[in-house]
């Protein structure tokens, strides 16, 4: 197999590709089956009829609601997953909260699969600035780079002048992270006269705009973007042809009208549904708020899977900004903290290639300060604190506007 592909199944022709999707896909659904958070879902189901993402269809929506409420009452996976929590090598947290379980064995989150497609491989070093506390980013790129064979800079973000100091001392050669914050090092290296050997860069968290992927390449960074959640992994990754994101090979992707499990026309927008060959925990008809199309043809890279357009917004007001999940119910929570506030509005935007997020607070009176340090501990995010008098936010029934262009 050419060094091109990182293995076999990538370039599987829809034939191959059917048939291996026919043997593993009933064995998935008696898995859940057989997990207590499908005791109800699925006890009707004949695992030997579903076969393909058309039967799939027929099945319902997991929603990560469904997901947080069956975990309080049943901590910390809900009765989800196949093992045990002592089983897993790592417990993560996202907002709401919501647990996911995380394994280190066989490349588990399938992110070796996006750096391979970056370029990234064996001599390299990557300077990996995903999180790595509570929040499973940053482990996914360790365990793509580890199986690869590339090095890591576990770095994280912040202390952004020493962050140039170790990627000029220990040679980095590839950046992981949100799309952001490779300019804000690279711009701190220029301002410490210090030159990077940096030259590819696999991101997520956020979205890649064109004009910061074209700054990049300038500067000659192949930059390319992958598309997962902490609770599937790796659902589609970008190649250097850069023509949509390709599936990834360890999962079916639907895309549904939003709110239902109804399957759109080909090429329409619709909410990403995913479900996942992860023995160890078998996510069936997952929601994951995104919205996305599925392109037709195959990449001209050779990869012959599915592509979709990548993401295309959220199927209800949640946002992603830095990085970060922004919820209704967040702003929600932000409201009930101070009697004196009518009503709030998050406005997500950009500022030069950074995003940047105004908070507009409708309130009889109080202090932005106070607000702000609300807004911190709210929403995990340090914005701009605007407080307008009650009635001049819009009557339109968002709470989260996102204006932020992805042309």
């Amino acid at each position: 197999m050419s060094s091109s592909f990182y293995d076999e199944l990538e370039t599987r022709s829809a034939d191959q590709r059917a048939k291996d999707l026919a043997r593993a896909l009933p064995v998935q659904i008696a898995r859940a089956q057989a997990l207590k958070g499908y005791a109800e879902s699925l006890a009707q189901v004949e695992a030997d009829a579903i076969t393909d993402a058309g039967a799939l269809a027929a099945l319902p929506v997991l929603r990560k609601s469904e997901l947080g409420r069956a975990q309080s009452t049943n901590p910390p996976f809900g009765g989800f997953t196949a093992k045990p929590v002592s089983g897993f090598a790592h417990v993560f947290q996202s907002p709401g909260p919501i647990y996911e379980p995380g394994g280190v064995d066989h490349d588990w989150w399938r992110f070796g699969r996006v750096l391979h497609a970056a370029g990234i491989g064996a001599g390299d070093i990557v300077q990996n600035c995903f999180g790595y506390h509570l929040t499973p980013a940053g482990m996914l790129f360790e365990s793509g780079a580890r199986a690869v064979g590339a090095a890591v800079l576990p770095a994280g973000t912040g202390q952004t002048e020493l962050q140039v100091t170790a990627a000029r001392d220990v040679g980095t050669t590839a950046y992981a992270g949100t799309p952001d914050y490779l300019k804000v090092i690279l711009d701190k290296a220029d301002s410490m006269g210090v030159t990077l050997a940096i030259t590819k860069a696999a991101v997520g968290g956020g979205a890649l705009f064109p004009s910061l992927r074209a700054e990049y390449a300038d500067r000659g960074i192949l930059c390319l973007q992958s598309y997962a959640t902490a609770d599937l992994g790796n659902i589609a990754y970008e190649s250097a042809a850069m023509e949509g994101m390709i599936v990834d090979e360890q999962v079916i992707v639907e895309i549904v009208t939003p709110g239902t499990g109804t399957p759109v026309a080909p090429g329409e927008v619709g909410e990403v549904v995913v479900t996942t060959l992860n023995p160890d925990y078998p996510l069936i008809r997952f929601a994951t708020g995104d919205l996305s199309a599925v392109m037709a043809g195959e990449s001209p890279c050779g990869r012959t899977n599915m592509r979709i357009k990548g993401w295309m917004g959220r199927a209800d007001q949640t946002t992603k900004i830095k990085g970060m999940f922004i919820r209704p119910e967040q702003v929600a929570a932000l409201v009930a903290r101070h009697d004196e506030i009518v009503k709030a509005r998050v406005i997500a935007s950009r500022e030069g290639e950074m995003d940047a997020m105004t908070v507009r607070i409708e309130a009889t009176g109080g202090d932005a300060a106070v607000y702000a340090g609300t807004v911190a501990d709210v929403l995990k995010l340090k914005g701009a604190i605007d407080v307008v008098a009650p009635g001049s936010l819009p009557r339109d029934g968002l709470v989260i506007e996102d204006q932020r262009s992805y042309d």
